[in-house]
């Protein structure tokens, strides 16, 4: 993994833009709609910068820009046709501890901005490392029609409920089960029945126990695409074996890890309605199909 994908806190950024001609006037389009204190700095200025500047989204300063315009900010981003400046610029940006983003010049950057679908509070950003940021494009215009506008008012509605659900439901076991029949209730929209499955989502909270077995060798690349949510509802993954990559890259990050335990133990968890995956050998998944026939074992076209 090149870059690590993380999600800053834009409130209050001060951001520095050096260039205002069309390439930089895509960057800002995004950067405007956060919070943060847009700086731009160039001699030429084109329409849309322009009236960006007149509407009070971003300070503007027609002049050439400077190294010491670096003091004092957070991010920088160069976007001017002049390689050598962009490269000088950059170098003392990081020099002073900065980061900085060169556009179409990732060698330079030691941040990028991924493309971006934007839905409220639901962000989905895609990046692919700087190498074919057309493709990224092309990803990301087939989720804008994937993914409903309603959307950012459905998590809006989320947001407010919050607490609320917290309050009626203090465990958060409890909660996890609320969401999921929620979501199952709702799906990804937003309409006038939204409430009502609210509503209904507190009224089904038992939790059934689900039970998932994978023999080691198996290859995970093979399995059926509708273990994927299932593995991403994990709460545990119990197994002696190192798992591989791509095992660990499909199930939920932050489900629990334990070695393999008595089958007793397994019950246990699975009648609190604890859902598990074991990954073993295939003799010890052979006895856990014959000790739980309700387990479902994954393999390759098949669950």
């Amino acid at each position: 993994m090149q870059y690590f994908p993380i999600f800053a806190q834009a409130d209050g950024l001060k951001i520095l833009m050096i260039g205002a001609g069309e390439v930089a006037s895509r960057k800002l389009e995004l950067l405007t709609r956060t919070q943060a204190h847009i700086h731009v700095i160039a001699p030429d200025v084109c329409d849309v910068v322009m009236s960006m500047a007149n509407q009070g989204q971003i300070a503007l300063e027609q002049r050439f820009a400077e190294l010491d315009d670096l003091q004092g900010i957070d991010l920088l981003y160069m976007a001017t046709a002049d390689d050598e400046l962009n490269r000088q610029f950059a170098l003392q940006a990081k020099t002073l501890g900065l980061w900085v983003n060169v556009v179409d010049a990732p060698k330079l950057c030691n941040f990028i901005t991924p493309a971006i679908v934007d839905r409220g509070r639901l962000q989905v950003a895609i990046s692919t490392s700087g190498a074919a940021p057309v493709f990224a494009r092309e990803l990301r215009a087939r989720l804008e029609t994937w993914l409903p506008e309603s959307l950012s008012d459905l998590f809006d509605f989320i947001a407010a409920k919050r607490v609320e659900v917290q309050q009626r439901l203090p465990v958060f076991s409890q909660r996890k089960v609320f969401w999921e029949q929620f979501f199952r209730l709702n799906g990804d929209r937003y309409d006038g029945y939204t409430p009502k499955y609210f509503e209904q989502a507190f009224e089904s909270l038992e939790a059934s126990g689900e039970l998932l077995l994978v023999e080691e060798h198996t290859p995970i690349d093979l399995l059926p695409l509708a273990a994927v949510p299932m593995m991403q509802r994990l709460d545990w993954i119990c197994s002696d074996l190192s798992l591989p990559e791509r095992l660990s890259e499909l199930v939920r990050r932050d489900a629990g890890r334990m070695p393999l335990v008595a089958m007793s133990e397994l019950a246990l968890k699975l009648d609190k309605g604890e859902r598990l995956l074991v990954y073993g050998s295939s003799s010890f998944v052979a006895q856990l199909k014959a000790h739980f026939p309700m387990a479902k074992h994954l393999r390759p076209g098949a669950l």
